[in-house]
């Protein structure tokens, strides 16, 4: 999220109404007294980990052979169909294991599946829960005739006395397959919807620790828009290959160039000329490098790829019901991958594997891989249209923050908000976390609306948030790079001033926004976007805090892209389906005189130069840059600035486009990137100084003065000479001596059509003046 508080109804109005598992609103004010501890919260798990770690002795049981139909005939049992991989809700049979299977008591830890000694080991936490259930359904060559396990799921409910250890509930199952064996739980507890539970045994819930998530294997497939997620696990495949000669990265933080991309927006398009069977996937993106080094950058941060529901919007008929959630940002699991992002519809393991071999892939091309995570908030929504998946089923009272009357409280806009600093659930962010450094070696993460990890249990903010501290000095994690979206929907706005341990780097909201005022031309501007070029030192010259700790962004994957910010003074969200309330209304943009799509080449030529103003400011900064997927070949989404629901052209990356666009726009855009690189002028680890930069201009009280000049001084004397002119009118500005035995050479000239508007070995014989057109920089470097 972006424009925040005002941001908060566009991805509030996302997942705000999302919809109702079976019968879990039906719990609410017709349940028991009983609450169990309501202080209980800070207790955790009630046990250490060496010591509930041990074996026990007390040997196994043999379940005899029964069948007994379920009581409750509207219980959820799911079967799995064999051709289509899909879990469907059928009224099926509960059944006792089979003679051969050896049952033991378990071990609480790891939590989630385990392959242990005496078998497979099973292992969830429930503070308040009164019976857990395993369910388990076989692999097809492990059941029936029928195709299913003797005509359904086999079901284990877990003795507290012999399975249970704190408040952690295991199982060790003997001679189970090491792999597609799908599961997950039934739990049940108090029903005091006041005290904030919101148990409902018909639910069979996904393990929050589940390493791999299994449910419908296409992308969008609307035929299994109810279908189930559950759990697997695989022991049987061999470790990954990274290869002798793989190693990471490790970029330093000043270096950086990240590019945000929607990973399957990135390849989904049939212009990407990809076979179908790879389009929109993890190996689509490895087609795709090149692409990403001719361009420049040296990282990509991904938009959610946890497992998610992207079919959330069409469980019941609702004004977005035609939509499809290709943003992500609804997590089911935070351990798994999005297994429909697997090629040919392959599944969980599939989707596995290939996300290495992508990570594996941009790390040999010298390219990072930094993922945006969504801690603050799951899928389930909120108690007027609930999604029960997983945490609110499995212990809402401590997965979720609440009031004092066990109502959700909203800090997302998203309809609940992870109670990321109890004890319990931090531990399982911080394991999530190091999971995919370890196991699939990311660089790093972007934490979404990370403000809300900055609260307590109760929701007030914390001045030394635990979780914030633990990601920061966490021994797995110290090679990672750490982003904060420092903002949540309740307000918690904290850009320049996120709880960071000298480690964590902000999206810099108050860059954007500077940035696009001057550039379009405000009043007032010129001291803001002169700080804002410098580093930001107002915001993050504090302790041991560095300039690159600034993200720098103009545009993101929520509001305009580049070509829209100077194409649409208002947002057009009217095919969102929420009549145009979506979204946000400050987007400081400009429509250079016409609003939307215009053939007038005085108008286009206008915007072109302003597309070319914002990324030439954005590269010369100092800080991290960030640049937008499609914003190369100026990509447009129509005026629509919150287009999350949108699996359509509006979001895809359009190669066409690009190959359209390749030998003016797209190389512009490379060439600046590739000069940032070149050139640490513009990438310094430390704030700039009185020898680092000379800023020529003695008009810096007139709020009416719209253009600004300055030098970065080179140690070696290749010094740059930048100036942007937002006025209207040209400006004749006198240019400073070149250094000794240099003279100024015209790198870029943002008025001047390609390929003169930028040229790498620079223009010679400038004169001591230059004209700057109107709405235009340029760029002049010190040569020989």
């Amino acid at each position: 999220m972006l424009y925040q508080p005002l941001l908060c109804g566009s991805r509030a109005a996302i997942q705000c109404t999302l919809f109702a598992s079976a019968s879990s609103a039906g719990n609410r004010g017709g349940g028991s007294s009983f609450s169990g501890n309501s202080s209980g919260h800070a207790a955790g798990l009630n046990l250490s980990k060496q010591a509930s770690g041990r074996k026990s002795n007390t040997g196994y049981r043999i379940l005899s052979m029964t069948r007994d139909r379920a009581k409750d005939s509207t219980a959820n049992v799911y079967g799995r169909r064999a051709r289509e991989g899909i879990l469907e809700e059928e009224d099926s049979e509960v059944l006792n294991t089979r003679p051969s299977w050896k049952i033991f008591p378990g071990q609480a830890f790891p939590l989630g599946v385990s392959e242990v000694e005496n078998g497979i080991n099973f292992s969830i936490f429930s503070q308040h829960a009164t019976s857990v259930t395993l369910c388990l359904v076989l692999p097809e060559n492990e059941r029936g005739s029928s195709g299913t396990l003797d005509g359904g799921t086999k079901e284990l409910a877990l003795d507290p006395q012999l399975n249970k250890t704190g408040d952690i509930w295991h199982i060790c199952i003997e001679d189970l397959p090491r792999s597609n064996v799908l599961y997950g739980y039934r739990i049940d507890g108090p029903k005091d919807w006041g005290k904030g539970h919101r148990f409902d045994s018909s639910i069979v819930l996904v393990d929050p620790y589940a390493k791999l998530i299994d449910g419908r294997r296409y992308f969008g497939d609307t035929s299994m828009k109810l279908s189930k997620f559950l759990g697997t696990y695989d022991f049987d495949s061999l470790p990954f290959d990274w290869g002798e000669n793989y190693k990471l990265p490790n970029i330093p933080e000043k270096d950086l160039v990240i590019y945000e991309m929607n990973l399957r927006a990135f390849t989904i398009d049939e212009s990407s000329e990809l076979d179908h069977d790879i389009r929109g996937s993890y190996l689509g993106v490895i087609e795709k490098i090149p692409h990403l080094l001719e361009l420049g950058i040296n990282a990509v941060e991904l938009l959610p790829v946890f497992e998610f529901d992207e079919l959330e919007f069409q469980r019941r008929p609702n004004p977005r019901d035609h939509m499809i959630n290709t943003w992500g940002y609804s997590t089911i699991n935070f351990f798994a991958p999005m297994s429909r992002y697997a090629s040919a519809g392959g599944g969980p393991v599939k989707a596995s594997w290939e996300f290495k071999q992508m990570v594996k892939a941009l790390h040999c091309a010298g390219i990072e891989v930094i993922l945006d995570v969504v801690y603050n908030h799951t899928n389930e929504a909120d108690d007027a249209n609930p999604y029960t998946t997983s945490f609110r089923g499995i212990d809402n009272k401590v997965y979720y923050m609440l009031d004092n009357d066990g109502e959700l409280l909203n800090f997302s806009g998203c309809g609940n908000s992870l109670n990321c600093n109890h004890p319990v659930v931090m531990e399982l962010i911080l394991d999530s976390l190091r999971h995919w450094v370890t196991e699939y070696h990311v660089d790093g993460f972007r934490f979404d609306l990370a403000s809300v990890l900055c609260r307590g249990i109760d929701g007030s903010p914390l001045n030394a948030p635990p979780l914030i501290k633990a990601i920061a000095k966490d021994a797995i994690l110290s090679r990672c790079k750490i982003i904060a979206e420092p903002w949540d929907c309740g307000g918690l706005y904290l850009v320049g001033s996120f709880p960071n341990w000298d480690r964590w780097a902000e999206w810099n909201g108050k860059y954007r926004d500077d940035i696009r005022r001057f550039i379009k031309g405000d009043s007032g501007m010129k001291g803001s976007f002169a700080t804002r070029v410098a580093g930001s030192s107002d915001l993050y010259r504090v302790n041991k805090r560095k300039p690159y700790h600034s993200i720098n962004f103009v545009i993101a994957h929520d509001g305009f892209t580049l070509h829209d910010l100077v194409s649409y003074n208002f947002k057009h969200n009217e095919a969102n389906g929420e009549g145009g309330n979506d979204g946000s209304n400050d987007n400081f943009s400009w429509n250079c005189g016409f609003e939307g799509e215009t053939d007038n080449a005085t108008i286009k030529a206008l915007r072109s130069r302003q597309m070319k103003n914002f990324h030439l400011a954005l590269m010369i900064s100092q800080g991290t840059p960030m640049m937008l997927m499609g914003d190369e070949y100026a990509h447009t989404r129509y005026g629509n600035n919150n287009s999350y629901g949108h699996d359509t052209p509006i979001n895809h990356f359009l190669w066409g486009q690009l190959k359209a666009r390749k030998s003016d726009h797209f190389r512009f855009f490379s060439n600046i990137i590739k000069l940032r690189r070149e050139h640490n002028v513009f990438s310094h680890d430390y704030f700039l100084g009185k020898d680092d930069i000379t800023w020529h201009e003695d008009n810096w009280d007139n709020p009416d003065s719209k253009f600004i000049a300055f030098t970065l001084h080179d140690k070696g004397g290749r010094d740059m000479y930048l100036a942007f002119n937002a006025h209207d009118f040209l400006v004749k500005v006198m240019l400073p001596p070149a250094p000794t035995k240099k003279s100024w050479f015209r790198v870029v000239d943002t008025n001047l059509k390609s390929p003169d508007d930028f040229i790498l070995d620079g223009v010679p014989g400038l004169r001591n003046s230059y004209n700057v057109a109107p709405c235009s920089s340029i760029l002049l470097e010190a040569k020989s």
